[in-house]
């Protein structure tokens, strides 16, 4: 996997200018990996500590087939970036990219919880993550953000547009549990939009989240807790 590059944006104008690069660097011409290609599956979180910039962020890495933990690992540290809504993706980044450095396995996709094309400026996590690291990347995230949605069908696997307001499809509404709440997936690069939903369906089995968001949360939030 490939490093995070030049040093990292200080202000909000250099973060905008970096964000602009790293949406034209991405990768939207492959379908990517489909569901039987996929041997090994990387979700990555990162949890706040309440009232302090400290954090911690988590990789997991699932077997596809049988979506039982291969390996995981965390880093500790703190927030690289102020809050700024649209550049949320530059206070994570750099810890999810120390985490995933970590790791012994290449995974063959990988999967944040969060937003890739379905951002105002294109470029949400999910991007960022694909084009510097190199991986087939998608988001799942758990609000449409500032888009908009017809209610999928209520069976599982039913799905609907995801649209910005010039009626451009960003991402998909998908029931991962037939009547509950659907989620919301958006490309980041490497990978197709019908691939990304077939593979959150794949490990959804049994909850709302896809199993690498729900291990890599459980993982990032019990190490904060533990200090």
């Amino acid at each position: 996997m490939s490093g995070a590059g030049p040093r990292w944006p200080a202000t909000e104008e250099e973060a905008l200018a970096v964000q602009e690069r790293v949406r034209a660097a991405a990768d939207h011409g492959r379908a990517g990996p489909g569901v039987g290609e996929v041997r090994t599956v990387a979700g990555v979180d990162v949890t706040y500590d309440d009232g302090s910039d400290r954090l911690v962020a988590a990789a997991v890495v699932l077997d596809a087939g049988s979506l039982e933990v291969v390996e995981e690992v965390t880093v500790a540290g703190r927030a690289a970036f102020p809050y700024v809504p649209g550049l949320l993706a530059f206070r994570e980044v750099p810890s999810v990219l120390a985490a995933l450095e970590k790791l012994r396995t290449t995974p063959d996709l990988l999967v944040c919880d969060g937003y890739g094309v379905a951002h105002p400026r294109r470029a949400g996590l999910a991007v960022h993550l694909g084009v510097v690291t190199g991986l087939p990347c998608f988001g799942v995230a758990k609000s449409p953000f500032l888009f908009r949605y017809d209610e999928p069908g209520p069976e599982r696997g039913a799905v609907s547009p995801l649209t910005d307001d010039d009626g451009d499809v960003v991402g998909r509404a998908v029931r991962t549990r037939a009547g509950v709440r659907p989620v919301f997936v958006s490309v980041g690069g490497g990978v197709s939009l019908d691939n990304a939903c077939a593979h959150t369906l794949r490990l959804a089995p049994r909850y709302r989240l896809p199993e690498t968001t729900r291990r890599a949360d459980h993982l990032s939030r019990e190490v904060l807790r533990r200090g």
